[in-house]
């Protein structure tokens, strides 16, 4: 169960532990508030791991550590939970760095750990369950980095199913609404953020879209933050049920508001699918070059 630092992983590692089950958790960091919550909450049986999924050297410690305590078992289930995004931004002003780390965090992280763990997993005839996001399916404004590895993943993971199932392997993709775990929730984190990709941006992007606009994104991301939901335990209910359930579901949609969301991408207009997405989400202002008050300006000057 990789990404135990806090958030899903964590509340997940602890509802397996009290069921019963073996649980390898990895954590960023074994110092970590959330990794002491495990180590003081759990039972003996659950194995705390540090993991950096940028590293493969973590990645393939965290492996022969698995392999030698599961030989003679086999492994019934990986979750592959960790998640990474530092930008809210449009994809014109996110730097190439930002959509790099996403997918080597989120994508490339998650493949190698899975592709590692799949002999375990087939001699077990075991599950591999993902959470992915909804943003990996609808172009929400200011997510393109992390929506776009996120559909990297949820294809990948598509793709998977169908081919393990020969293997008796089952995959299910968890794509949850939006909850309050870790950073994601911190207006000083996305305030820090957003003043390090302003002093990052080329003086010709800054001036065409004007640091109001990035601003502005910012503001409506923290209102949005307002409604995280703080209960994790329909997310920790799906992770299980595609565990243990005996046929788990392809997909699961645990969260508000995701029926309707899903209804419209699927079969209204791009033009009312956009607009919905703004409403929901974050409806940026106009850039700076496109506004009325900025070509009367310019026509003064």
């Amino acid at each position: 169960l990789s990404g135990c630092d806090s958030g899903f992983g964590q509340a997940t590692a602890r509802h397996l532990d009290i069921m019963g089950f073996r649980v390898f958790a990895s954590v960023l960091d074994l110092q970590s508030p959330g990794a002491q919550e495990l180590r003081q909450s759990c039972s003996p049986r659950l194995t705390l791991l540090q993991m950096d999924l940028t590293k493969t050297d973590d990645i393939q410690r965290v492996l022969q550590h698995i392999q030698a305590h599961t030989n003679s078992t086999g492994l019934w289930g990986l979750v592959n939970n960790a998640g990474f995004n530092d930008t809210i931004a449009d994809a014109e002003l996110s730097p190439l760095g930002k959509f790099r780390s996403c997918m080597e965090v989120n994508f490339f992280g998650s493949l190698e750990l899975t592709k590692g763990l799949l002999p375990l997993l087939r001699s077990a005839g075991g599950r591999i369950v993902t959470v992915s996001s909804p943003a990996g399916d609808m172009p929400f404004p200011c997510l393109a980095a992390y929506g776009a590895s996120k559909a990297a993943l949820s294809l990948l993971m598509d793709t998977f199913r169908s081919e393990l199932q020969p293997w008796g392997i089952k995959v299910s993709l968890i794509l949850p609404g939006y909850y309050k775990t870790g950073t994601t929730c911190d207006p000083a984190f996305w305030n820090l953020q957003k003043q390090q990709l302003l002093a990052s941006l080329p003086q010709e992007l800054l001036q065409a879209y004007g640091e109001d606009y990035v601003e502005e994104i910012n503001q409506q991301f923290i209102q949005f933050m307002k409604v995280a939901v703080e209960d994790l335990s329909a997310v920790v209910n799906s992770i299980t049920d595609g565990l243990l359930a005996a046929n788990p579901a392809v997909r699961y949609y645990p969260g508000q508001g995701l029926g309707i969301m899903y209804f419209i991408h699927r079969y209204l207009p791009y033009f009312v699918r956009d607009l919905f997405l703004k409403g929901f989400f974050i409806n940026p202002k106009l850039p700076r070059a496109l506004r009325q008050e900025h070509h009367n300006d310019v026509k003064k000057a």
